[in-house]
């Protein structure tokens, strides 16, 4: 009988666990071609896991291989003369990188992929294959198909209020691809203002295509233009909509004055993340929609609204600066294959988007208020403040303790528990023992409240 030490895989799951165990047996020759595997049940009750756990693994390595079947038998050793290099090995010298597992995680923002719309898309999907099979051979529009392109124009229309033009949408995979045209749009001798406390990943990809960037401090209506002024950028990166991680959202009068400063010399990059789950009260105007000198460029993406892998994320330009992306940037090849603008294009335009946003709107209300209500009757609701706005997938819980960020995150990946900190996204002080909790993944509040309890206690 095949024996693992099944409690000395680290993160790593007992599926992948025990497939890599009999991989290397086969390999280093601890077992012979053509021996046969123990049973599935059998092999289960030995090791103390499940069968489907051992039924996995079989296939997997049935599947690269290495084992073969034989109806009313069994799994058997192939015969494996010169066996290959591990494929999941990294290249001398680089250490690998695991994915991390958690037995609960509030520090990222996750949507549930259960309720993932798959019998329309896959629809959706025959249909354009039908429709469009020629049209997907062909070199794609430097801009994205204009089908895709005509659709967002609609959406942004009807549920933003933004008159824009098909000509004005640059569909990109993902807004890290954005970022990047953006500095070569605007040129790396611009000065980039980014939010304080913000998500860092804007100032990274700006830092990595060279360019200038200053962090400017956020008060309670959101970027402090007086700050902003006297930081001598020339282009803001804001997020007025719902910011991340604060939640702050930016009143009107902070967005005119905002407009202000632009005049005619200088850009606003409005970031438009989260926009769309908004529980209380209408949607808050863009700052596209009230720009009249041509000084927005808005971005947003369907990473959020529909899953984290549709890496379309697309951009808004003021006309102006159309003409020069198509000029100086427009041999560039969109990033995102035809056949997924054409599907999602079909998705937005018959009104199946909509549909998708309305139930998870109410899907995300439900579970926030679980998520809050949990909170609020736990044993530790004397020790925290809730920060909630009614809008995100996400809200912030300040905790009174005598332990620092550092030793509740030590203390919280020990339990297994992945917790994200507000004093992680910004470079100032003041902002200590709050969390940021994305509460989007959380799917059993009770049990979340309990594991948090052990962090929490003093």
């Amino acid at each position: 009988m095949l024996t693992y030490d099944m409690d000395s895989r680290g993160t790593e799951t007992l599926q992948n666990h025990l497939y890599r165990c009999i991989r290397e047996d086969i390999r280093s020759r601890r077992l012979s071609p053509d021996q046969r595997l123990p049973s599935k049940r059998g092999l289960a009750r030995h090791l103390h896991i499940s069968v489907i756990t051992v039924e996995n693994a079989y296939a997997q390595l049935s599947s690269e291989g290495w084992i073969y079947a034989m109806p009313r038998k069994g799994f058997f050793v192939s015969r494996v003369e010169h066996p290959p290099e591990d494929p999941h090995s990294s290249p001398p010298g680089v250490a690998p990188q695991p994915a991390a597992e958690y037995r609960l995680d509030l520090g990222r923002g996750r949507v549930d992929p259960s309720r993932f719309p798959f019998a329309t898309w896959s629809r959706l999907m025959r249909q354009v294959l039908s429709e469009q099979d020629k049209k997907l051979l062909l070199p794609i529009p430097s801009q994205g198909v204009e089908e895709l392109r005509g659709a967002i124009a609609a959406y942004l229309r009807s549920f933003r209020g933004m008159e824009v033009s098909p000509e004005q949408i640059i569909v990109g995979a993902g807004t890290e691809y954005l970022y990047q045209m953006i500095t070569l749009l605007l040129g790396r001798d611009r000065r980039f203002a980014v939010e304080d406390p913000g998500y860092s990943k804007p100032e990274r990809i700006y830092r990595s295509n060279g360019v200038d960037c200053v962090s400017v401090p956020l008060d309670e209506w959101g970027m402090s233009v007086s700050d902003l002024s006297r930081s001598g950028a020339q282009v803001a990166h804001v997020s007025p909509s719902h910011h991340y991680p604060t939640g702050i959202s930016m009143p009107i009068g902070r967005r005119q004055e905002l407009l202000r400063w632009a005049g005619a010399e200088r850009y606003i990059l409005e970031d438009d993340y989260d926009s769309e789950f908004r529980f209380t009260g209408r949607p808050v105007q863009t700052l596209q929609s009230i720009d009249r000198q041509g000084r927005v460029i808005y971005l947003n993406t369907f990473s959020q609204t529909i899953a984290p892998s549709m890496r379309i994320s697309y951009m808004v330009l003021p006309p102006l600066l159309v003409e020069r992306y198509r000029r100086e940037l427009g041999f560039y090849a969109c990033t995102v294959p035809s056949f997924e603008q054409f599907a999602l294009a079909k998705f937005i335009a018959g009104g199946y988007f909509e549909k998708h946003l309305n139930r998870m709107r109410l899907f995300y209300r439900t579970r926030r208020e679980q998520v809050l209500s949990a909170f609020r009757s736990s044993p530790f609701a004397h020790r925290i403040t809730l920060t909630e706005r009614g809008a995100g997938l996400h809200f912030l819980l300040k905790l009174q303790t005598g332990r620092s960020d550092g030793e509740l995150r030590r203390r919280a990946l020990a339990l297994g528990i992945h917790l994200s900190f507000l004093s992680e996204y910004t470079r100032r002080g003041g902002f200590e023992h709050t969390l940021v909790i994305n509460y989007g993944g959380v799917e059993r509040p009770e049990e979340a409240v309990s594991a948090l309890a052990e962090v929490f206690e003093e």
